[in-house]
Protein backbone atom coordinates (compact mmCIF):
# COMPACT_ATOMS: atom_id res chain seq x y z
CA UNK A 1 0.00 0.00 0.00
CA UNK A 2 1.43 3.37 -0.87
CA UNK A 3 2.14 5.58 2.10
CA UNK A 4 0.47 8.81 1.37
CA UNK A 5 -2.47 10.04 -1.29
CA UNK A 6 -1.38 9.76 -5.31
CA UNK A 7 1.74 7.04 -5.25
CA UNK A 8 0.01 5.39 -8.31
CA UNK A 9 0.09 7.26 -11.32
CA UNK A 10 -2.94 7.12 -13.76
CA UNK A 11 -2.12 7.26 -17.54
CA UNK A 12 -4.25 10.36 -18.14
CA UNK A 13 -4.87 13.67 -15.77
CA UNK A 14 -7.91 14.69 -18.00
CA UNK A 15 -10.89 14.15 -16.25
CA UNK A 16 -13.23 13.94 -19.28
CA UNK A 17 -10.55 12.14 -21.65
CA UNK A 18 -10.08 9.17 -19.28
CA UNK A 19 -12.53 6.40 -19.80
CA UNK A 20 -13.33 4.19 -16.95
CA UNK A 21 -12.83 0.29 -16.94
CA UNK A 22 -14.73 -2.63 -15.73
CA UNK A 23 -17.53 -0.13 -15.55
CA UNK A 24 -21.18 -2.66 -15.59
CA UNK A 25 -23.21 0.12 -13.30
CA UNK A 26 -25.87 1.83 -15.72
CA UNK A 27 -25.66 5.87 -14.74
CA UNK A 28 -27.04 7.81 -15.67
CA UNK A 29 -30.45 6.13 -16.88
CA UNK A 30 -31.09 6.86 -20.52
CA UNK A 31 -34.28 7.54 -20.10
CA UNK A 32 -36.82 8.87 -17.45
CA UNK A 33 -35.78 10.62 -14.53
CA UNK A 34 -32.76 10.10 -12.09
CA UNK A 35 -32.82 7.71 -8.97
CA UNK A 36 -29.59 8.01 -7.07
CA UNK A 37 -29.95 6.20 -4.44
CA UNK A 38 -28.64 2.59 -6.06
CA UNK A 39 -25.41 5.01 -7.07
CA UNK A 40 -25.29 6.42 -3.30
CA UNK A 41 -25.41 2.89 -2.11
CA UNK A 42 -22.69 1.30 -4.07
CA UNK A 43 -20.47 4.35 -3.34
CA UNK A 44 -21.22 4.36 0.14
CA UNK A 45 -21.05 0.55 1.08
CA UNK A 46 -18.94 -0.97 -2.00
CA UNK A 47 -15.28 -2.31 -1.87
CA UNK A 48 -13.15 0.84 -2.79
CA UNK A 49 -9.62 0.14 -4.88
CA UNK A 50 -7.76 2.49 -5.94
CA UNK A 51 -6.98 2.21 -9.83
CA UNK A 52 -4.58 5.47 -10.52
CA UNK A 53 -4.22 9.37 -9.54
CA UNK A 54 -5.75 12.33 -11.92
CA UNK A 55 -1.60 14.04 -11.72
CA UNK A 56 -3.37 17.58 -13.08
CA UNK A 57 -5.45 18.28 -9.62
CA UNK A 58 -4.16 20.10 -7.17
CA UNK A 59 -5.35 17.95 -4.61
CA UNK A 60 -4.65 14.60 -3.94
CA UNK A 61 -7.65 12.93 -6.67
CA UNK A 62 -7.79 9.02 -6.95
CA UNK A 63 -9.38 7.34 -9.99
CA UNK A 64 -10.59 3.97 -8.07
CA UNK A 65 -13.49 1.12 -8.90
CA UNK A 66 -16.38 0.62 -6.52
CA UNK A 67 -17.49 -2.80 -6.34
CA UNK A 68 -20.94 -4.27 -4.52
CA UNK A 69 -23.13 -7.22 -4.89
CA UNK A 70 -21.76 -7.81 -8.48
CA UNK A 71 -22.47 -4.02 -9.24
CA UNK A 72 -18.90 -1.96 -10.48
CA UNK A 73 -18.30 1.53 -11.22
CA UNK A 74 -15.41 3.99 -11.90
CA UNK A 75 -15.58 6.80 -9.38
CA UNK A 76 -13.37 9.39 -8.08
CA UNK A 77 -11.76 9.41 -4.06
CA UNK A 78 -11.00 12.61 -2.78
CA UNK A 79 -9.03 11.83 0.80
CA UNK A 80 -9.09 14.50 3.29
CA UNK A 81 -5.94 13.94 4.26
CA UNK A 82 -4.67 15.08 1.10
CA UNK A 83 -6.10 18.50 0.45
CA UNK A 84 -3.80 21.12 0.27
CA UNK A 85 -4.35 24.31 2.94
CA UNK A 86 -6.47 27.30 1.19
CA UNK A 87 -6.21 30.83 3.10
CA UNK A 88 -9.45 31.47 2.32
CA UNK A 89 -11.29 27.85 3.40
CA UNK A 90 -10.76 26.00 6.44
CA UNK A 91 -8.80 23.08 6.14
CA UNK A 92 -9.86 19.84 5.74
CA UNK A 93 -13.16 20.75 4.80
CA UNK A 94 -12.85 20.77 1.09
CA UNK A 95 -14.60 17.16 0.69
CA UNK A 96 -17.36 17.79 2.82
CA UNK A 97 -18.15 20.93 0.55
CA UNK A 98 -17.71 18.56 -2.69
CA UNK A 99 -21.04 16.44 -1.35
CA UNK A 100 -23.03 19.50 0.35
CA UNK A 101 -23.19 20.91 -3.32
CA UNK A 102 -24.63 17.28 -4.52
CA UNK A 103 -27.14 17.62 -2.11
CA UNK A 104 -27.84 20.83 -3.09
CA UNK A 105 -28.02 19.88 -7.00
CA UNK A 106 -30.14 16.91 -6.06
CA UNK A 107 -33.01 18.98 -3.47
CA UNK A 108 -33.62 21.62 -6.31
CA UNK A 109 -33.60 19.19 -8.45
CA UNK A 110 -31.29 20.11 -11.17
CA UNK A 111 -28.80 17.10 -11.06
CA UNK A 112 -26.36 18.78 -12.10
CA UNK A 113 -23.62 16.54 -9.57
CA UNK A 114 -22.62 12.99 -10.05
CA UNK A 115 -23.66 10.99 -6.77
CA UNK A 116 -21.53 12.24 -4.20
CA UNK A 117 -20.71 10.61 -0.74
CA UNK A 118 -18.63 11.02 2.53
CA UNK A 119 -17.19 7.68 3.13
CA UNK A 120 -13.78 5.97 4.43
CA UNK A 121 -11.09 4.90 1.28
CA UNK A 122 -7.78 3.62 1.59
CA UNK A 123 -6.39 6.64 3.00
CA UNK A 124 -9.23 7.77 5.53
CA UNK A 125 -12.20 9.79 5.12
CA UNK A 126 -12.77 11.70 1.89
CA UNK A 127 -15.41 12.16 -1.10
CA UNK A 128 -16.62 9.69 -2.84
CA UNK A 129 -18.01 10.59 -6.81
CA UNK A 130 -19.69 8.07 -9.33
CA UNK A 131 -17.29 8.93 -12.22
CA UNK A 132 -18.74 10.17 -15.23
CA UNK A 133 -17.83 9.23 -18.74
CA UNK A 134 -17.72 12.75 -20.29
CA UNK A 135 -18.54 12.97 -24.26
CA UNK A 136 -15.18 13.22 -26.22
CA UNK A 137 -16.76 14.88 -29.32
CA UNK A 138 -17.77 18.38 -27.51
CA UNK A 139 -16.59 21.27 -27.85
CA UNK A 140 -15.81 22.42 -24.20
CA UNK A 141 -15.29 25.74 -24.99
CA UNK A 142 -18.03 26.25 -27.79
CA UNK A 143 -20.50 24.79 -24.71
CA UNK A 144 -19.32 27.48 -22.17
CA UNK A 145 -19.93 30.30 -24.54
CA UNK A 146 -23.48 29.28 -25.22
CA UNK A 147 -26.49 31.17 -24.60
CA UNK A 148 -29.56 28.64 -25.05
CA UNK A 149 -28.22 25.51 -23.88
CA UNK A 150 -30.93 25.49 -20.87
CA UNK A 151 -29.20 22.89 -18.44
CA UNK A 152 -25.84 25.32 -18.82
CA UNK A 153 -27.83 27.88 -17.57
CA UNK A 154 -29.01 26.05 -15.02
CA UNK A 155 -24.91 25.27 -14.18
CA UNK A 156 -24.80 29.02 -13.91
CA UNK A 157 -27.51 29.43 -11.23
CA UNK A 158 -26.18 26.41 -9.43
CA UNK A 159 -22.75 27.99 -9.52
CA UNK A 160 -24.80 31.24 -7.56
CA UNK A 161 -26.45 29.41 -5.32
CA UNK A 162 -22.99 27.57 -3.69
CA UNK A 163 -21.18 30.11 -4.21
CA UNK A 164 -18.79 28.12 -6.31
CA UNK A 165 -15.32 29.84 -6.82
CA UNK A 166 -13.40 27.58 -9.24
CA UNK A 167 -16.31 26.86 -12.45
CA UNK A 168 -13.73 26.29 -15.03
CA UNK A 169 -14.48 24.91 -18.22
CA UNK A 170 -12.87 21.69 -18.17
CA UNK A 171 -15.51 20.89 -14.86
CA UNK A 172 -18.18 20.69 -17.12
CA UNK A 173 -19.36 17.09 -17.76
CA UNK A 174 -21.54 16.68 -20.63
CA UNK A 175 -23.00 13.30 -21.65
CA UNK A 176 -23.64 11.73 -25.09
CA UNK A 177 -27.51 11.91 -23.66
CA UNK A 178 -27.45 15.61 -23.60
CA UNK A 179 -27.63 15.82 -20.35
CA UNK A 180 -24.88 17.94 -18.37
CA UNK A 181 -23.05 17.22 -15.12
CA UNK A 182 -20.21 19.52 -13.35
CA UNK A 183 -17.41 18.37 -10.94
CA UNK A 184 -14.89 19.83 -8.42
CA UNK A 185 -17.04 21.78 -6.22
CA UNK A 186 -14.86 21.82 -3.18
CA UNK A 187 -14.36 25.53 -3.24
CA UNK A 188 -18.14 26.35 -2.69
CA UNK A 189 -19.87 28.13 0.21
CA UNK A 190 -17.54 30.09 0.65
CA UNK A 191 -18.55 33.13 3.71
CA UNK A 192 -17.49 35.67 1.72
CA UNK A 193 -18.93 35.92 -2.18
CA UNK A 194 -16.61 34.29 -4.18
CA UNK A 195 -18.08 33.53 -7.03
CA UNK A 196 -15.75 32.71 -10.07
CA UNK A 197 -16.88 30.87 -13.19
CA UNK A 198 -16.50 31.67 -16.82
CA UNK A 199 -20.45 31.03 -17.27
CA UNK A 200 -21.16 34.59 -17.32
CA UNK A 201 -23.10 35.30 -20.78
CA UNK A 202 -26.40 35.75 -18.70
CA UNK A 203 -25.10 38.24 -15.79
CA UNK A 204 -27.99 40.89 -14.90
CA UNK A 205 -30.63 38.98 -16.93
CA UNK A 206 -33.86 38.04 -15.29
CA UNK A 207 -33.96 34.22 -14.62
CA UNK A 208 -35.40 31.64 -16.43
CA UNK A 209 -38.81 30.39 -15.18
CA UNK A 210 -37.26 26.96 -14.57
CA UNK A 211 -34.35 28.82 -12.89
CA UNK A 212 -37.37 30.43 -10.09
CA UNK A 213 -39.08 26.96 -9.73
CA UNK A 214 -36.08 25.40 -8.66
CA UNK A 215 -34.82 27.93 -6.46
CA UNK A 216 -38.54 28.35 -4.61
CA UNK A 217 -37.27 24.81 -3.75
CA UNK A 218 -34.21 26.68 -1.65
CA UNK A 219 -35.72 29.63 -1.36
CA UNK A 220 -32.75 31.73 -2.68
CA UNK A 221 -32.23 34.59 -5.17
CA UNK A 222 -35.93 34.85 -5.56
CA UNK A 223 -35.53 38.72 -4.03
CA UNK A 224 -34.01 40.12 -6.95
CA UNK A 225 -35.01 37.73 -10.12
CA UNK A 226 -31.86 38.00 -11.73
CA UNK A 227 -28.36 36.19 -12.69
CA UNK A 228 -25.55 37.69 -10.19
CA UNK A 229 -23.08 40.12 -11.40
CA UNK A 230 -19.09 39.65 -11.12
CA UNK A 231 -17.86 40.63 -7.66
CA UNK A 232 -16.19 43.77 -7.55
CA UNK A 233 -13.20 43.17 -5.41
CA UNK A 234 -12.32 39.31 -6.30
CA UNK A 235 -11.19 38.02 -9.68
CA UNK A 236 -14.83 37.09 -11.67
CA UNK A 237 -12.69 34.01 -13.87
CA UNK A 238 -10.69 31.12 -12.16
CA UNK A 239 -7.53 30.80 -13.70
CA UNK A 240 -6.20 29.30 -15.89
CA UNK A 241 -10.17 29.48 -17.15
CA UNK A 242 -10.11 26.02 -18.61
Amino acid sequence: MPDKPGDRPAPQSSRSKRRPRAVTFNYPPATGPCDDQPALDLLSEGNLKVEGRLVAASNATLYCTVRLRGQTAACVYKPVAGERPLWDFPLGTLAGREVAAYSVSRAAGWNLVPPTVMRDGPFGPGMCQLWIDADADTDLVALARSRDQPELRDMAVFDAVVNNADRKIGHLLPVADGRLYGCDHGVCFGEEYKLRTVLWQWRGQKLPGRALTALATLELLIKHRVHPYPPENWPAVPWPPV
